[in-house]
């Protein structure tokens, strides 16, 4: 019998540890890689113990389990079958919806045995379903999609970038901007001639924006759309982006792949 391998990702040391204990009861033969404490581990260990199945805990510090299965979907090789995800959350009723309809399978906490036990059951019935694995990731990607809540309004749609470089304040037209770029605990702001860091967050940045203006391509970038030039697929089927007035190109990551599709 081919050995399957969990990683579960929970902050909370006696709920990772009752979970991993339960699974280990309802489910003898599963072997459990790694558990571990953030989002930001959960991805090391993942993708470097390649499990087939991963219990993520959607609150967790560093990356929430949605950041942590968003990054693990950007960063999976094209040669292995992605894991099956069970998010673990306290969520209420109303959000369980959310999942049931995105087709993403979730156990609540405090995990029950009768709850965890279905889960089980439709995790070894997909694991049988060989043909499917190949599909995973596609339908993950699915999910995160579904599951990534539409943008809030904003009260004020930003007109101008304040960033400081130096003693000086610079004062940059959105519309100036061919992209934004995570850094750290920063926003790199980046224009034709410039790049000036900001003391923001890209979350915080983006209901700030124009969504018909500027486009998310990753997690940690969003461009202006009208500064593409074009969009290109290489040989392995990975998409970038290159940008009218900058000589880099940019990674697009699966979830966004989307908004490149011929109209």
């Amino acid at each position: 019998m081919t050995t399957v391998r969990a990683l579960i990702a929970e902050d909370e040391p006696i709920l990772a540890l009752t979970l991993a204990q339960t699974l280990q009861r309802l489910w003898p033969e599963l072997q459990i890689g790694a558990v571990v404490e953030n989002g930001i581990a959960a991805v090391q260990e993942a993708l470097a113990q390649r499990p087939d199945i991963l219990f993520l805990d959607i609150k967790m510090p560093g990356k929430t389990g949605m950041d942590a299965a968003q990054e693990l979907a950007e960063e999976w090789p094209d040669d292995r079958p992605f894991p099956l995800v069970v998010f673990v959350t306290a969520y209420d009723e109303y959000a369980l919806q959310a999942f049931e309809q995105a087709a993403a399978d979730y156990v609540l906490k405090p995990v029950s045995d009768a709850r965890l036990a279905r889960t089980i059951e439709r995790l070894k019935a997909r694991l049988a379903r060989d043909e499917e694995r190949g599909h995973e990731l596609e339908r993950v990607v699915a999910q995160l999609r579904a599951l990534v809540p539409a943008m809030p309004a904003a009260a004020e749609r930003l007109a101008v970038i304040r960033a400081a470089v130096g003693n000086q304040i610079r004062m940059i037209p959105v519309e100036d901007v061919v992209y934004f770029e995570a850094a750290d605990k920063y926003v790199n702001v980046v224009t034709t001639d410039n790049e000036s860091l900001i003391r923001t967050s890209l979350k915080e940045l983006l209901p700030q924006l124009d969504r018909n203006q500027f486009w998310q391509i990753h997690r940690g970038t969003i461009v202006n759309a009208g500064r593409i030039d074009v969009a290109i697929r290489d040989e392995s089927g990975k998409l970038s982006v290159r940008l009218r007035g900058r000589a880099e190109s940019l990674a697009v990551s699966r979830v966004f792949a989307h908004l490149f599709k011929q109209m």
